[in-house]
């Protein structure tokens, strides 16, 4: 690095044109207390991580109940994209040593919260982040994005075609490896893309009936993992 360049370094960072906390773009540190503090997974205990994004983050508030008293972990951050789940997936998955991740993700990148990407890019990080679950004896399960008729934030990105889209890659790709496939969107849909209208309270968010039938369904697929064993 040139010594111009380094005599220019604090203008650059106070115009934040260098922004000097840019390896947090992926919120590593959210959870470093929490994963520090998580004792080792007991031999017979079947822990499980569920990745994801608002929807997985506001679960354990509004449906405490699925959480209390089992091993599960919620990893889930609010406006997140597969890439930045991507990057914290080892800190945030892998090494707190589940025996089942949820991977529930991107309708974030559908609504552009970080700038346009390509449908099959969003698949290939939620692919990504199966293989490396894989790859670390955890049973990857792939979650279908919910259905979502409209961005009450975005205009412009039209996930009610983009959502099935997504989710039909995610299917195939799934049934092709012989990763479980949990179709939340069959199960939750109004039958025109959107969320039935008693699951949300925004056509994206659930509401508390939405998490009970998230439950449900995600409590089913881990019962039959716990079987399979």
């Amino acid at each position: 690095m040139s010594r111009l360049f380094l005599s220019f370094l604090p203008l650059l960072v106070a115009m934040n044109v260098l922004p000097i906390h840019a390896q947090e773009w992926a919120a590593l540190n959210r959870f470093a207390d929490q994963n520090k503090a998580l004792p080792p997974a007991a031999e017979d205990e079947f822990r499980v991580v569920f990745m994801g994004d608002s929807i997985t983050e506001g679960w354990s508030a509004a449906h405490p109940e699925f959480f209390e008293g089992k091993p599960y972990v919620n990893r889930g951050i609010s406006g997140q994209v597969t890439a930045q789940m991507l990057v914290r997936f080892r800190a945030d998955v892998l090494e707190l040593d589940p025996k089942a991740v949820f991977i529930l993700a991107g309708t974030n990148d559908i609504a552009e919260n970080q700038g346009p990407v390509s449908l099959e890019t969003v698949a290939g990080h939620i692919q990504s982040m199966a293989e490396l679950a894989w790859a670390n004896g955890i049973e990857p399960v792939i979650c279908s994005v919910l259905p979502a008729s409209h961005y009450p934030w975005r205009e412009g990105p039209d996930p009610s075609v983009d959502i099935p889209r997504l989710n039909a890659m995610l299917q195939a790709y799934a049934e092709r490896i012989g990763f479980r496939y949990l179709d939340y969107f069959a199960a939750m849909t109004d039958g025109a893309s959107g969320l039935q209208s008693d699951l949300t309270t925004d056509y994206v968010h659930l509401s508390r009936s939405g998490y009970e039938k998230l439950s449900e369904l995600a409590g089913a697929v881990v019962e039959d993992l716990i079987a399979a064993r």
